[in-house]
């Protein structure tokens, strides 16, 4: 890509790059290989990047926020549920390994299967500006894609992710931290986040040409745009793109990461410490 060659972002503010049988798939996908880190490990061992969860609670963390969305896409549910009220949202009454296996994979294949009953377009209650089920195709299938990053880096699995999902991944993030919602949520903590000339650049090295896997997150006004787009800013993030998304969600840092950072690193710290659903 040429400098200021830009690829506009897919129209509406959390709308995905993929289709909703790719995310249903990739849901499938991704609960299988959380599956496998999971085999073997020792669940009672703290998760770095989730500290207050072990293996295990993370794992029931994962297990039950599918049956909740499943749960919501299902009945229609037209405002927020308790997962307090769905049966089995809490995990297995068995403690074992396998037992929590069979689990996780029962709650992604009914997960998937109301989705595909529903279709994207189904009228479904959601936290976000997108009341349609296929946001919670998407909202899985990435929720899992981060969060098997954090079974595998405690585990020491290997941690690969599709770069199509990728990508898709780090504009899904984007999305959510730009939404006013967000802005709102985290205002007691954008001192010295935007400003004139904040500007970030991240740049995929690995990523097929054609993906364009290249933003910009402009923080020059009072809250974040972005864009898919190749140009100068105040600091530039250059490496691997499952390296870049694990930066941006603080699952790893850019020093372990081997990312290659130019320009003024203090600005993409500020970043990182205002974004965060924590």
């Amino acid at each position: 890509m040429t400098a200021q060659e830009t690829h506009a972002t897919p129209p509406g503010p959390l709308q995905g790059a993929l289709d909703h049988e790719r995310y249903c798939a990739e849901l499938l996908a991704e609960t299988e290989r959380l599956r496998a880190a999971l085999r073997g490990a020792d669940l009672t061992a703290n998760v770095p990047t989730c500290p207050d969860w072990t293996l295990a609670e993370l794992a029931r963390h994962i297990g039950g926020a599918h049956r909740w969305a499943g749960e919501l896409v299902a009945s229609r549910a037209t405002d927020f549920i308790s997962s307090a009220d769905m049966p089995g949202a809490a995990g297995p009454d068995d403690d074992s390994p396998e037992a929590l296996d069979a689990w996780l994979a029962e709650g992604a294949e009914r997960t998937v299967a109301a989705l595909r009953e529903a279709g994207p377009d189904a009228a479904v209650w959601s936290w976000s500006p997108d009341h349609r089920a296929g946001f919670w195709a998407r909202r899985m299938a990435h929720e899992t894609v981060i969060h098997r990053a954090d079974a595998a880096l405690t585990s020491g699995a290997d941690y690969v992710v599709p770069p199509e999902l990728a990508a898709d991944c780090l504009d899904e993030w984007l999305q959510l931290c730009a939404l006013p919602e967000a802005a709102g949520r985290w205002v007691e903590h954008a001192d010295g986040v935007f400003g004139p000339g904040r500007t970030i650049h991240l740049h995929a090295t690995d990523a097929p040409a054609g993906l364009h896997a290249e933003w910009v997150l402009d923080l020059t006004g009072d809250r974040l745009t972005h864009r898919r787009a190749h140009e100068k800013a105040a600091v530039a993030l250059r490496g691997p793109l499952t390296e870049l998304l694990l930066a941006l969600y603080r699952r790893r840092s850019v020093d372990d990461a081997g990312i290659e950072v130019l320009g003024d690193r203090s600005v993409f710290d500020a970043w990182l410490d205002y974004a965060s659903f924590s």
